[in-house]
């Protein structure tokens, strides 16, 4: 499909190449200048909302994919605003710039793909899938203790996507979950989303939005997805950054997979099955697909990375110069607390008891630059 950008975004780039001409590459005397950055949100991916139209199968409950979980999960979520930023973490010191002070209010929930266990609850017939009903029941903001009490930025998983319809109805359920997206974040002259983007792309469903001086991308999969009949949104997130983040601001890149070893999993003939020591085909995403995404990003101030995909092992870990975060899944009771400032980066996992107790898992904690502000 042939990308025909809207006159806002021509206007919007126009204007950025603009202030780039003017600024050149000489920063001694104008110096970047962006709004002051202090945010602090949650991050959790792999919710698998598991319910069919008749119930929970037994497969949902033996993985612990079943309703009282996320609902636990939720729980933990909603008073993560009252704790405090730990001073120790596995009995050692967390190292964390922000520890022993309130961790206060919550900018919102970025969610990390796989909001759903099988394309949001394939029905019969075309019709609102019920995975995706309990998802919105649950992780979309409201009230009460049953419903996630602060914005929500929603994205895919391959569990989301990857699900076939009944001929002739192939794409529904994909074309379904990217629906979601879309009503969620994208403005629109007649309608204003509950939680907008300031930049979306129709083509891809990645959307980008901004908290103070701070960029955050949301790619879903990965940007440059082509899988299922996917549209690349790497173009766009080449444009995103060159429009909003030239100037060298902070930026967080939201995606499903990693580069972890069950993300990296490739073909392995010697047992036919996908695992970390194959050579053959990539099974989730390719070297080819992670280089054209890293040379997408270069020279940017991405500080960190945030995914999902893995459930079992909270992560904190860097690759190719990227710092990377990836709690424990969701429906395990896994998410990660983040603040951003001008100074410094805090990220703390943390994990819910069944009781909806909190536990810290890992820290981890770096300075950034400081930088003069509007």
């Amino acid at each position: 499909m042939e990308y025909r950008p809207s006159r806002r975004q021509l206007i919007a780039n126009t204007a950025a190449l603009g202030i780039v001409s003017l600024l050149g590459t000489d920063t001694s005397r104008a110096g970047p200048s962006w709004p002051a950055v202090d945010a602090t949100f949650l991050f959790a991916a792999d919710i698998h909302a598991c319910r069919m139209a008749s119930g929970f199968n037994a497969q949902c409950i033996a993985q612990g994919k079943t309703d009282e979980n996320l609902r636990r999960h939720i729980t933990a979520l909603n008073t993560v605003d009252q704790q405090i930023w730990p001073g120790t973490v596995s009995g050692q010191a967390s190292g964390l710039a922000g520890a022993g002070r309130p961790i206060g209010a919550l900018l919102g929930l970025v969610i990390g793909g796989d909001m759903t266990d099988d394309g949001g609850g394939q029905v019969t017939k075309p019709q609102e899938g019920t995975q995706l009903l309990q998802f919105s029941q649950r992780y979309q903001q409201g009230s009460g203790p049953d419903r996630v009490h602060m914005p929500v930025y929603v994205g895919l998983g391959n569990h989301d996507l990857d699900q076939d319809g009944a001929p002739p109805d192939v794409d529904w359920y994909r074309r379904e979950m990217r629906d979601y997206v879309e009503i969620s974040h994208k403005p629109s002259v007649f309608f204003k989303p509950p939680v907008p983007a300031t930049s979306y792309d129709e083509a891809s469903d990645c959307y980008s939005w901004d908290w103070g001086g701070l960029h955050l991308i949301q790619t879903h999969r990965f940007a440059g997805d082509t899988a299922k009949g996917a549209i690349s949104g790497l173009a766009w997130l080449k444009r995103d950054l060159r429009t909003y983040a030239s100037d060298g601001r902070p930026v967080i890149l939201f995606q499903h997979y990693g580069w972890d070893p069950f993300s990296l999993e490739t073909w392995d003939p010697a047992v036919r099955h996908f695992d970390d020591r194959g050579i053959g085909q990539a099974h989730w995403w390719s070297d080819d697909e992670r280089a054209a995404l890293l040379a997408a990003i270069s020279g940017y101030n991405v500080i960190g990375v945030f995914h999902g995909h893995e459930h079992d092992t909270p992560m904190i870990y860097n690759s190719n110069g990227l710092d990377l975060f990836k709690p424990m899944a969701a429906f395990k009771g896994g998410f990660a607390i983040v603040r951003v400032t001008d100074q410094f980066m805090d990220v703390v996992l943390a994990e819910t008891d069944r009781l909806g107790a909190i536990t810290f898992t890992k820290a981890f904690s770096k300075r950034l630059a400081g930088t003069p502000r509007r």
